[in-house]
């Protein structure tokens, strides 16, 4: 019994913070909980109409997944919502799918939450959180701004009332430019005062619900000089209440195209997820559970799929929303949810004459911020591959979509690794000036150097797609020693791993090196690689494998035996 209640209290965060909760939280976790359902209300509808959807689908996702989420999360800060990235995937993925049937679109959109919870469920039981590593900082720089450039050609025709139109990032911006001259001067001057007003406010008021106000007066301008009959696309009619609990269903010929759009959704809410929320935990000194995160990711988005909403995740707007306004606990996110609980019960009214330039203008605030040139040039000039992998990003999301821009990116990532660990450095070391430490004689000439002694490092694992290139510069390095070599060391300090042809390899270097009468010793090794070493029988050739040998201990040995040697000469 007492395995189970701890089971449980580790499985549901909730159980454990909730009976030590303060009484003086109460009040900053209300307050927040409102000002997170402020900042919900025109957002989470700009995005439900940004991924195709009903408006009030957006509020669903939120109130829904925010409860179940505050109830697995081991963050304080982290909220649960649509984002514009998930959003946009789903309406290119999910809308060619349906092929204009709103009935059959609005249930791929909910079946694809519900096979991203499942994934995630999955994911926490196999415990594959290094699995989404695979999706880097530099992949994601790329992907927001190349999304953001592709969302931002999605909203200006809305933003200035013309049609727009084309299937991708080039024929957009074609179909933009020739529609350019049936641009709406009223539409165009609500949309664009709105965006203006949101940025101002923004800059202005950080942390208040400005988008909120921003909507609020749109609509009283609209209300007031009648602009819907003058050419103003408005929200129109949104039904009140919270939806019927059900599960979606899909045909079988469906299910490729889910669970491809569901993989793609389920990376990218999980990585944006556990980046933000990594981010407030440290900025507040608490630890975050990346495993539990997958439960309450799982959680968050199966009801989302049975209240008939889409894929949700942490984003890290909403969540600097939550944490400004002052959040203490999870708590907060309860509190937002009962808020648009009442939004959604009894002032759905007051929405409709909301403008969709003013939605527009709310995207395209809001993906603004993915843009980040500083960043990009301090990738640049950190590493080349990394900047090159985040405009390989950039650009797949422009040319192939946002799907197929993040896969594309993905694998071009793996393969730039793939490259460093097929060819790596090999470091020629000497010891640095009044110390027992070793570093590259190349990068650093003024380290000692000792004739006769050959010292080398592999910087990567041992593996069989790059043996023969270390074998091969590890060959010509000793053949280019000034002085004949009579130990060659190898440094293992850096090689956390090795596999068969590894440990072959240096089995090689001992007979090669034998046969010009060389002694070979390896150093430093890790438990593991010690393990391999003695398992093929090879850690005999080299004199044996010891984590109680450094390669200091090495080094000294040899000078003593060399001074021993020039005394028994002389």
């Amino acid at each position: 019994m007492r395995n189970l209640i701890q089971q449980a209290l580790q499985l549901i965060p909730i159980i454990t913070w909730l009976p030590r909760y303060q009484v003086a939280w109460l009040l900053p976790d209300l307050i927040a909980g409102i000002t997170l359902a402020a900042y919900a209300v025109p957002v989470a509808m700009a995005y439900a109409t940004l991924a195709g959807l009903a408006p009030q689908t957006g509020l669903y996702c939120y109130i829904f997944g925010g409860i179940a989420f505050a109830l697995f999360t081991t963050s304080r800060h982290l909220s649960i919502g649509p984002t514009a990235a998930i959003s946009v995937m789903v309406a290119s993925v999910g809308g060619s799918m349906a092929a204009g049937n709103l009935s059959s679109y609005s249930a791929i959109a909910a079946m694809t939450a519900g096979m991203v919870g499942c994934l995630c469920l999955l994911a926490w039981l196999l415990r594959l959180g290094s699995f989404v590593n695979f999706i880097s900082e530099s992949i994601l720089l790329g992907f927001k701004a190349g999304a953001a450039v592709s969302i931002a050609t999605m909203q200006l025709p809305k933003l200035l009332g013309i049609a727009g139109g084309g299937e991708n990032f080039p024929d957009r911006m074609l179909t933009l430019f020739h529609q350019l001259g049936t641009v709406n001067p009223m539409v165009t001057a609500l949309g664009v005062g709105s965006l203006l007003l949101i940025f101002a406010g923004n800059r202005l008021l950080p942390g208040r619900p400005v988008a909120l106000l921003v909507v609020l007066g749109s609509i009283g301008v609209v209300t007031m000089f009648g602009l819907d009959r003058q050419g103003v696309h408005v929200v129109g009619h949104i039904p009140a209440g919270l939806p019927s609990f059900q599960f979606p269903t899909f045909r079988s010929d469906q299910i490729e195209g889910l669970l491809e759009l569901a993989f793609a959704c389920f990376l990218l809410s999980y990585v944006e997820s556990i980046a933000a929320a990594r981010a407030f935990a440290s900025l507040h000194r608490y630890p975050v559970n990346p495993r539990q995160e997958f439960l309450a990711l799982g959680a968050a988005n199966l009801i989302a799929s049975v209240s008939y909403g889409y894929p949700v995740a942490g984003g890290l707007s909403q969540s600097a929303v939550n944490e400004k306004a002052g959040a203490r606990t999870p708590l907060s996110l309860i509190f937002a949810s009962c808020t648009l609980i009442l939004v959604t019960t009894f002032m759905t009214g007051l929405l409709h004459n909301l403008p969709e330039t003013v939605l527009a203008a709310i995207i395209l605030a809001a993906v603004s911020g993915f843009i980040r040139i500083a960043d990009f040039k301090q990738l640049r000039h950190i590493s080349r591959n990394e900047f090159n992998v985040a405009l390989v990003a950039f650009t797949g999301v422009l040319l192939f979509g946002i799907l197929k821009g993040v896969t594309v990116s993905a694998i071009t990532s793996i393969l730039f690794l793939l490259r460093m660990l097929a060819k790596p450095h090999v470091s020629v070391l000497g010891r640095i000036h009044g110390s027992t430490r070793f570093s590259d004689s190349v990068r650093h000439p003024s380290n000692e150097l000792f004739p006769g002694l050959f010292l080398f490092r592999v910087e990567a694992p041992l593996l069989y797609f790059n043996v023969n290139a270390v074998n091969t510069q590890v060959l010509e390095a000793l053949h280019a020693e000034s002085s004949p070599v009579q130990m060659a060391v190898c440094d293992l300090s850096t090689s956390p791993y090795i596999d068969a042809a590894g440990a072959k390899m240096l089995q090689q270097l001992v007979e090669e090196l034998r046969l010009e009468g060389i002694h070979f010793r390896v150093a430093e090794a890790h438990a593991e690689v010690r393990e391999i070493l003695r398992a093929t029988g090879i850690s005999e050739s080299l004199g044996g494998v010891s984590r109680y040998t450094s390669l200091a201990d090495i080094v000294e040995d040899f000078e003593r035996d060399r001074h021993h040697a020039d005394a028994g000469r002389h």
